[in-house]
């Protein structure tokens, strides 16, 4: 009974945990915590009505995951991205998501295809109607979209690994006068070579796509970004 009961308490334990990680994870992904805030344990585990234990937990999984450092005598900041953080994540991406393009034109499923063009479509009323979150949810999940072609696991691990970066860095991407609409018409672009099932036109497009924001990204590089 009592060792049921110990492993009762280790299960929940850990769902803890994971709830608090997630929590902070999802909250420095959606721009809730600035860059070089000071993420504060007490506040912390007060605010979520936790122990200090599981906080100090995901700030450790966090620093792992490149969205917190751990200074000494300062205690756990969110991190920022270096101009060569930004080049090297944008290097895997551009690759990857060529990749994903190509399969997507190539894939039987035609659902894939109209999946896409709806995103675009809607995409562009959301862009009209300067409704930013949706358009920032749409852009997203036309990424989404495109990864989920290349059935391929080893992929979709990176992918996964990368996800949280690409999401943060995108909104703060779509700041950049002239971003959104850019990013659209290349959309628009890459969904028409997919819908075409040009294999080698959907990945030159989106690898192009890629490297236009990054250029963009690095042009409006803030030193206190770093």
């Amino acid at each position: 009974m009592s060792t049921t009961e110990r492993v009762g308490g280790e299960l929940r334990h850990l769902q803890l945990k994971d709830r608090v990680y997630e929590h902070l994870r999802n909250a420095i992904i959606d721009g809730d915590h600035a860059i070089g805030a000071a993420l504060r344990e007490v506040d912390i585990s007060t605010s979520l009505g936790v122990s200090k234990t599981p906080v100090r937990e995901a700030f450790v999984r966090l620093q792992k995951d490149r969205f917190v450092e751990l200074i000494p005598y300062r205690g756990a900041v969110v991190a920022g991205y270096s101009k060569r953080d930004l080049r090297e994540m944008y290097e895997v991406r551009e690759l990857l998501e060529g990749r994903c393009a190509a399969r997507a034109a190539e894939v039987e499923d035609d659902r894939v295809r109209a999946d896409l063009q709806r995103n675009v479509e809607e995409t562009r009323r959301a862009v009209e109607e300067d409704r930013l979150e949706k358009v920032i949810e749409l852009f997203e999940n036309f990424d989404r979209l495109v990864y989920s072609a290349s059935d391929n696991k080893w992929i979709n691990d990176i992918i996964h690994d990368l996800d949280g970066h690409q999401r943060r860095i995108g909104r703060l991407t779509v700041g950049i006068p002239g971003r959104i609409e850019h990013s659209l018409s290349e959309h628009e672009k890459i969904c028409a070579a997919i819908v075409k099932r040009d294999a080698a036109a959907a990945e030159k497009r989106m690898r192009a796509h890629v490297r236009s924001v990054m250029t963009d990204q690095l042009r409006s590089f803030r030193a206190e970004e770093a």
